[in-house]
């Protein structure tokens, strides 16, 4: 173990061995890897554990300098690990090139089953029985975290001494249908918002729209910039300064007529996508043994044909973005994800999933509380309030003071209050 000092905090990296498929446990092995941070002086001192589940799917833990955001919060009272999911980070990698080795599109997407939360979860436990000696720990669950804290919940509550989750509990029988036709309203909605705040951005939308739709145009990595594609940038108004980030972004995309250099890069960075975990098995986090999930961000789209760019650029309506959806030609225009394509579709078509969520052990009596943004444009409110009912022990704090990233920017102040919550003090 790799241990090493930033100011106020020491961290101890943990790299674990576990099975890919854990119901074959004699099978394949992947690793995992793990960093505990605890704070300076409290090395030696007897803490319970604060496991941290990031949000994703597909993410690498935080990699934080000194006593960083939440984690200040946090450190008061715990040791605190930040894993790796499989997959990600430091772990075994699940990318393009590790994925090309095992050849054919049916092995990759087999490969990929077993990276969904229920094999986080069974991973968990493997770390947490070899560090915590057995005894329950805490969790901390964001965003796509808080799915993986409602599956930990489900499939192994005595693991657990109490479960915080923020900004991520998940319709327990919702499919992604069911997600998305909530999630369209609540992005044309911050659309909306934006253009009240930003005014002259409409018409700039409309502009580059407009200027796409009549030009072959590429990003830097060579992927085909399209409508749609500059359409998903609006992915970032569900973020506490995303719609200001956005506003600078299309303050000035010209120059000499043509888009320019600096906006295609920053865009780049805002619409391309090179994680096949993310990429691959976003939908397949809502599939739950329903069917398959085929695409459904781009079927139920259709649904709602206000987001169709032709209602803005041969029309007054104005241009709406999208949000967090994945679509197929997000796969085929972006070079990195472009040789799992047909892996993708196998999994999109895949109908058989494992559940995920059993409303019966959810009935433990696990101390939880979960905060539940009002206006989160990723996680819908109606149905995190649902599961919320469904989990015994669980209380619910609903705000609007927040976006969905609150654990990150509110400085400690999110993670108090449900700290606060699963004690009683609040």
């Amino acid at each position: 173990m790799a241990s090493f000092r930033h100011p106020g905090t020491v961290l101890t990296d943990h790299v674990f061995t576990v099975p890919l498929d854990h119901d074959d446990p004699a099978g394949p092995q992947i690793e995992v890897f793990a960093r505990e941070v605890v704070a300076t002086g409290k090395a030696d001192a007897n803490l319970p554990w604060l496991l941290f589940l990031q949000g994703g799917p597909g993410s690498a833990a935080p990699r934080p300098v000194g006593r960083w955001s939440w984690l200040d919060r946090a450190l008061a009272d715990y040791r605190v690990l930040l894993l790796d999911q499989r997959g990600t980070g430091r772990s075994t990698p699940a990318t393009r090139q590790t994925l090309g080795r095992l050849g054919v599109a049916k092995e990759q997407a087999g490969y990929l089953t077993h990276f969904r939360a229920d094999s986080i979860v069974r991973d968990a436990e493997i770390i947490r029985r070899a560090l915590a000696g057995g005894e329950p720990w805490s969790i901390l669950g964001q965003s796509y975290g808080g799915f993986c804290a409602v599956s930990y919940l489900s499939i192994a509550p005595e693991g657990l001494r109490e479960a915080l989750i923020t900004g991520g509990l998940p319709g327990l029988e919702a499919t992604a249908e069911d997600v998305y036709r909530t999630t369209y309203p609540r992005v044309a909605a911050k659309t909306a918002e934006h253009y009240a705040r930003y005014p002259e951005d409409a018409e700039r939308a409309k502009r580059v729209a407009s200027h796409l739709r009549e030009r072959d145009v590429r990003l830097p990595n060579g992927q085909p910039l399209t409508v749609e594609a500059f359409q998903s940038a609006g992915h970032m108004l569900g973020m506490s300064t995303g719609s200001d980030e956005l506003h600078y972004l299309l303050e000035d995309p010209f120059a000499g007529g043509e888009l320019s250099d600096e906006f295609l890069h920053e865009l780049q960075a805002r619409v391309t996508i090179h994680s096949p975990i993310y990429a691959l098995l976003h939908e397949a986090c809502y599939a739950q043994g329903r069917g398959a999930t085929r695409w459904a961000a781009q079927r139920v789209r259709a649904e709602f044909p206000e987001f169709d760019p032709a209602a803005a650029l041969d029309g007054d309506d104005p241009l709406l973005f999208t949000g967090e959806m994945i679509y197929p030609w997000m796969v085929d225009g972006e070079p990195l994800l472009r040789p799992l394509r047909e892996a993708a579709e196998l999994l999109a078509e895949r109908a058989e999933w494992p559940r995920l969520y059993d409303p019966a052990r959810l009935a433990s009596d696990v101390p939880a509380a979960a905060a539940v943004y009002f206006d989160d444009m990723y996680v819908d409110a109606g149905l995190s309030l649902a599961t919320a009912r469904a989990i015994r022990g669980l209380r619910p704090w609903v705000t609007n003071e927040y976006e969905h990233d609150g654990l990150r920017v509110s400085n400690g102040k999110v993670l108090g209050r449900l700290i606060d919550m699963v004690r009683g003090q609040a």
